[in-house]
């Protein structure tokens, strides 16, 4: 196998690894209670959407705001948000680093922030890793962050 097809199977392998980690996080969120259940992302994704349903009818829908300093955290969490039939927003003069969204508060506590929380490091982790081998490989092999020395 050549340099280039094992880089290539090792972003692969990186990659799957990252999705079935997503698909364990959101059954996490869903409630799935079996292996079986935890496999179907569409079934859990509803799941999540009848419970915030439930909880719109218990609880009146509240704004909140979120600032997510970068753009792929700000479509990760928009996205997020439109899986459970949420709609994102940003109002005309807002920066571009906010997103509102309207949602039950209990909703948005125990299932849409930690999920997107938890979301985030794992892509975070991903591309800290594809970011530093590429890097190495391409740049220069030591990626280190540079010392810190006392001020002279």
């Amino acid at each position: 196998m050549d340099e280039a097809s094992d880089r290539g199977a090792r972003t692969m392998s990186l990659e799957r690894e990252l999705r079935d980690k997503l698909r364990r996080i959101e059954a996490l969120y869903s409630g799935a209670t079996t292996p079986g259940e935890r496999s179907a992302a569409a079934a859990a994704a509803e799941r999540i959407r009848k419970r915030l349903g439930e909880a719109e009818r218990q609880e009146r829908s509240t704004e909140f705001r979120f600032t997510l300093a970068d753009e792929w955290s700000r479509r990760l969490f928009a996205s997020l948000c439109r899986r459970y039939g949420l709609d994102p927003y940003r109002y005309k003069g807002q920066r571009h680093t906010t997103v509102m969204v309207r949602a039950p508060q209990s909703f948005v506590q125990r299932t849409l922030w930690p999920e997107y929380q938890e979301i985030h490091r794992e892509l975070e982790r991903y591309l800290m890793e594809v970011t530093d081998r590429i890097i190495r490989e391409e740049v220069f092999g030591d990626s280190a962050e540079a010392q810190e020395r006392a001020a002279r």
